[in-house]
């Protein structure tokens, strides 16, 4: 099938999904009970992925192959950020009534055990471990390759994030993953700001660092800068247990400063607020200002909100560059390249391997991500709260021209509008995106609670309620 035979871009999704076109006025349509239970139906395939992708350790695996009619076998590797897909995964299905509490609290009991024995340095978890007997991988099993262990910064957020999913939902375990969580002080990570040299002194978290070297440890050549990108959820989850200072988040970058190489001249104002001067910069991507991505790609502007309800705590500022970011990534698959479909974030490369795709018009980074006509169901998962009717109509739509979902493990990770050609493999990580976008779709809230008290409440909060995007 060629993305050149669809017609226009609007009338293409009508025709294949029965949609009406996309308009940009479209008012969300109410859920019907049959879209209830087709949504039930997609979350109960998907969380049968992530039981699969589950070793006997209780550790969630990278991927698994579910091309053949056999049991998949989980891959020989995971990281922290699989882990905690599991772990929330699990929570979810107890919530919607797929699995028992008491089967939650033994799967749950199972992988805590899991991460209390697998090995850490400096608190946190490195970031390939075998899950099959949790020993930290040296070699590369695919290729042979060494792997040297690392501390990243973004996947110990994202166990942590599971973690306290975990200790909310299941009181029995709240003890055990405090203990774990002690040791994880996000200060480790933290450049503290040298207004002297802000180069040098950025206020800013590193990507992580190779714990075999003295002291901290030799730390990369970057620090996470961008705002709207995923690694944020470190910084709430820092901000929030008090390990990093509130002004930490204005050192992070709505945009690049003007004059800088990135991917288009941003447009803005300084304001200054907590004491902190602020370069509130936007883009414009087709007449519609908003806060730009790193490379441009969905999971980086919306996995943190499944979980931090940034939309209702910062609705004119978070609540509306989300909602144009999303309309954006339609506009860039139906209009601008006529694909027919949209949705685009990192994923598995339908013949195979693994890559980012995204909207480069969206993203800072200058040669950013670009679409390639491949399309990532997790992405239309992702923008459920922003267009839920859009993102219904495309999912059906890819379901039913490329054969993309079955129901036995749910949706492939990606597929090529170009050839027809579906992807071999489930990812956690991509899984547990749609595990919990179903669950905040179907039940508001459900994951969200470790997320909307404590510190969240105290810090992170007010935090947002002050932001005041240029857009």
């Amino acid at each position: 099938m060629n993305r050149r035979s669809f017609l226009t871009a609007a009338t293409a999704a009508a025709a294949v999904t029965g949609a009406a076109p996309f308009t940009a006025t479209a008012a969300p349509a109410r859920r019907t009970d049959s879209e209830r239970r087709l949504l039930r139906e997609w979350f109960t395939s998907t969380y049968r992925s992530m039981a699969a992708m589950t070793t006997e350790l209780g550790l969630a695996a990278d991927k698994i192959d579910v091309s053949g009619g056999g049991t998949p076998v989980p891959s020989a590797q995971t990281s922290p950020t699989n882990i905690g897909c599991g772990l929330w995964s699990t929570v979810a299905a107890a919530g919607l009534g797929v699995i028992s509490d008491a089967t939650m609290h033994r799967s749950l009991t199972r992988a805590v055990t899991a991460v209390e024995r697998l090995e850490r340095a400096h608190g946190f978890w490195f970031n390939w471990y075998d899950p099959h007997d949790g020993s930290v991988l040296t070699t590369w099993p695919e290729s042979g390759d060494p792997v040297r262990p690392f501390l990243s910064t973004v996947d110990n957020a994202w166990l942590v994030t599971g973690l306290r999913i975990a200790a909310h939902a299941d009181p029995a375990l709240r003890h055990r993953i405090g203990a774990l969580l002690d040791g994880a002080d996000w200060s480790y990570f933290y450049t503290p700001y040298d207004p002297a040299d802000p180069i040098a002194g950025p206020g800013q978290l590193r990507g992580g660092f190779w714990p075999d070297k003295p002291g901290k440890g030799e730390p990369t050549g970057h620090h996470y800068g961008a705002l709207n990108t995923e690694p944020r959820m470190a910084s709430y989850l820092g901000i929030a247990d008090g390990s990093l200072p509130a002004e930490h988040y204005w050192h992070l970058m709505r945009t690049m400063l003007p004059g800088m190489g990135q991917e288009q001249e941003p447009q803005g104002e300084y304001v200054v607020i907590d004491g902190v001067r602020v370069w509130e910069g936007h883009y414009t991507y087709r007449s519609r200002k908003l806060v730009p991505t790193w490379g441009g790609s969905m999971f980086e502007a919306l996995m943190v909100p499944l979980f931090v309800p940034e939309t209702q705590w910062s609705p004119r500022s978070w609540g509306t560059t989300h909602r144009r970011y999303v309309r954006s990534q339609i506009e860039h698959g139906l209009v601008e390249e006529k694909y027919g479909y949209w949705g685009f974030s990192p994923a598995s490369i339908p013949a195979g391997g693994y890559r980012e795709y995204g909207v480069d018009g969206i993203g800072m980074q200058e040669d950013g991500y670009d679409s390639l006509g491949v399309v990532t169901p997790h992405a239309s998962f992702l923008a459920l709260p922003q267009a839920p009717a859009e993102a219904l109509s495309n999912l059906r739509g890819m379901e039913r021209a490329f054969g993309v979902y079955d129901d036995r493990y749910g949706f492939r990770d990606s597929v090529s509008i170009d050839t027809g050609r579906v992807s071999d493999f489930v990812l956690a990580l991509d899984q547990g995106m749609i595990t919990a976008a179903l669950a905040q779709h179907l039940s508001p809230g459900l994951l969200q609670t470790p997320f909307r008290t404590g510190g969240f409440n105290a810090r992170v909060r007010p935090l947002l309620a002050k932001e005041r995007f240029s857009i």
